[in-house]
């Protein structure tokens, strides 16, 4: 599509967008009396006008029907979790079997971490990219100290080449094969959440099954962003919070995938709870420790009701938008309008001010873009905030914007561009 940078060409993509109606299905934050233009669903959702009724049904069940609410009402609790994994399925590409909302991200990447990170002697040692988020470098560094092994030779990141910000394919599939024999665990992100890359997850998971590896993913910024197929693409296992793109609220329950192939191995590890036990026979209190079939059985605790309405609430948006395919559509045009409208202002200035990081090609991102402004950027930032445009800021200079197609619009990304223009030529 050849874009123009005008309101009136931003606003006939708006108008022809069949999607356009969702945004009233979002609150928007307030500044100065006016809506933000809110481009930071890589980091928190918007609060879905849904949440607060959905989460005030359960608040009633509470107050009638008190601990009957397990089994009683229109949404018994005992059960509540089995609606969600419906829609939770759909985003991720798997089957409700194989899905399971619970706790939340970290403690999730643990608890599968015990299930499928299995060193031996000759196998121990875990591929991951280099700069991935902190969480996951913590977790995975822990979990190699909890099983002996020293993190400085166990755990092998991929880093950009030089000059470079993103990772190439093959660098990844080649790492895989070097360390082929020494490989128990391949675990990534799908989404960097510094760069915005979308990670070849398929080619990734093939490359480390054929080293003999069990392949995962931290899917934080990638599921409700990008479209996934867990299943098909033959993961073994993934994790994902669910209050970035899928709007689910500030710490929000997190979501598993564990592939169905792993259901019958009875053998596997797993760190056990009460509600991981078989559903049928929980509540005769006896003593070892029967899994539940599906993702389900990695459950420990009980279901965190409100927490999983909110997610409910948020989840039923994508339902009504027809799940992640015309979502991805809007989204790529979204994106490569943003990018265009970043290449105008640095036109205007008569310099690349503004170095966009994230890869050009479509299928090598998703809604997010990583802008490094080469000055001032922090002020920058700090103007457009004040101009009610919400983004993130990463240090040390890197401004991070994502139109995200459930609520975003076409003026939205003009008139950040516009606004981004001006305060420029004010500043620089």
């Amino acid at each position: 599509m050849n874009f123009e940078n005008t309101l009136a060409f931003a606003q006939s993509l708006d108008q022809a967008d069949p999607l356009r109606e969702l945004r009233q299905d979002f609150l928007f934050p307030q500044q100065n009396g006016n809506p933000f233009i809110y481009l930071c669903g890589n980091s928190l959702g918007l609060q879905p006008k849904a949440a607060r009724e959905v989460l005030n049904e359960q608040l009633i069940n509470w107050e009638n029907l008190a601990v009957e609410g397990w089994f009683e009402g229109e949404t018994p609790w005992m059960f509540y979790h089995k609606e969600l994994k419906k829609l939770m399925a759909p985003l991720v590409g798997a089957s409700a079997a194989e899905v399971c909302p619970m706790n939340t991200l970290t403690v999730n990447l643990h608890l599968l971490m015990v299930s499928f990170y299995k060193p031996t002697t000759n196998r121990y040692k875990i591929i991951m990219e280099a700069g991935a988020f902190p969480s996951d470098q913590y977790a995975i560094e822990s979990q190699v100290r909890f099983h002996g092994y020293d993190p400085s030779t166990a755990i092998i990141e991929v880093a950009p080449r030089e000059g470079e910000y993103t990772l190439r394919t093959k660098d990844i599939t080649n790492a895989i094969a070097e360390n082929g024999n020494d490989i128990a665990l391949v675990l990534f992100g799908g989404v960097n959440y510094f760069t915005g890359q979308w990670f070849d997850m398929e080619v990734i998971t093939k490359a480390g099954h054929e080293a003999g590896a069990v392949v995962g993913f931290d899917l934080a910024h990638a599921a409700g962003n990008v479209p996934l197929k867990l299943h098909d693409w033959d993961v073994d296992f993934a994790c994902w919070c669910s209050y970035k793109y899928q709007n689910s609220g500030p710490g929000g329950i997190s979501g598993i995938f564990v592939h169905e192939k792993h259901f019958s191995d009875t053998k596997m590890n797993r760190f056990a709870g009460w509600w991981g036990y078989q559903e049928e026979q929980r509540f005769k209190m006896e003593k070892g420790f029967v899994p539940e079939s599906g993702a389900d059985g990695w459950q420990v605790s009980c279901t965190q009701v409100m927490p999983m309405a909110l997610y409910y609430a948020a989840l039923q948006s994508f339902e009504k938008a027809g799940f992640m395919v015309p979502l991805r559509e809007k989204s790529k045009r979204l994106t490569a309008y943003l990018f265009f409208i970043v290449n105008e202002v640095n036109k205007a200035i008569g310099e690349e001010q503004y170095k966009i990081i994230t890869p050009i090609t479509e299928a090598d991102r998703g809604a997010q873009v990583s802008i490094i402004a080469k000055q001032k950027g922090k002020e920058v930032f700090q103007e457009l905030v004040a101009n009610n445009v919400l983004g993130d800021w990463r240090e040390p200079n890197v401004i991070r914007l994502s139109p995200v197609p459930l609520y975003n619009s076409f003026e939205d990304v003009f008139t950040m561009g516009a606004l981004l223009l001006d305060i420029s030529k004010r500043i620089l």
